[in-house]
């Protein structure tokens, strides 16, 4: 039977996992290796991995590293951060990698890495990510360098520029919502269902099987994405793998 993708969303510091509340307060969560087995022996759909620190320091994504985890995995995965260029893609591309997710370097006003990625791998294996705050007056500011630095524009212009160059996904993250676990903005997910004709994927603030739910039947989101619910148990957020593909089948 038919469900929508349900994605684990790992945080790369260094050689670390970290959870992350809003974009702050980096927590440690684990070895990504270990993390990537569970998540495999678990059966996990699909699985994102972003270095939230690359492009905020303006370095390449760390190969062998990305390598080393793509190794360990059983299912598609998606790698972001410190993307800038049609050589990084290629040696993500050949490191296992199935997608490259790009953000900061769209943002900030190049689309040249999207577009010549979907000319060499296909639009299928190209993301196009926004990261988005709240701004004055219910609108939404575009933020790049994982937070640190906003972008003029709306989300809706810029996710249509991203599907223009080539992008054949949309991922869409809010970061106030981020590691809150208090639910999805659905609103933000209805306006960029609605602003282009590829799937978008939903993340930022899942907690419980409702925020999935909702953000799919709700929004619109062809998939969901999550961190904290997949790697917190109870009140106390001790750190446990929990990604059951037998709950999510109702989603």
């Amino acid at each position: 039977m038919y469900r929508p993708r349900v994605i684990p969303c790992l945080l790369l510091r260094g050689r670390g996992l970290v959870k992350t509340r809003k974009f702050k307060d980096a927590v440690y969560v684990g070895d990504p290796v270990n993390a990537v087995r569970i998540f495999s022996e678990k059966e996990a759909d699909e699985l994102t991995l972003l270095d939230i620190d690359a492009s905020r320091e303006g370095r390449e994504p760390n190969f062998e590293l990305i390598e080393e985890i793509a190794g360990e995995c059983l299912m598609p995965i998606g790698y972001g951060g410190g993307i800038t260029n049609i050589g990084q893609v290629r040696r993500l591309i050949r490191s296992g990698v199935e997608k490259v997710i790009i953000n900061s370097a769209a943002a900030l006003g190049s689309m040249t890495v999207i577009t010549e990625a979907a000319a060499a791998f296909g639009s299928q294996a190209v993301v196009g990510a926004v990261d988005v705050r709240h701004g004055l007056f219910k609108g939404y500011r575009i933020a790049a360098k994982s937070g640190t630095v906003d972008v003029p524009g709306n989300p809706e212009d810029h996710v249509r520029s991203l599907v223009a160059a080539g992008a054949g996904e949309i991922l869409v993250n809010n970061i106030d919502a981020d590691g809150t676990m208090a639910g999805f903005d659905l609103n933000l997910i209805t306006r960029i269902v609605g602003s282009v004709d590829v799937p978008v994927v939903a993340c930022g603030g899942a907690g419980r099987l409702e925020h999935l739910s909702q953000a799919i039947r709700e929004g619109g989101a062809s998939a969901v994405s999550a961190g904290s619910m997949f790697v917190f148990h109870g009140k106390r957020r001790a750190v446990l793998i929990n990604y059951n593909p037998c709950e999510l089948v109702n989603i």
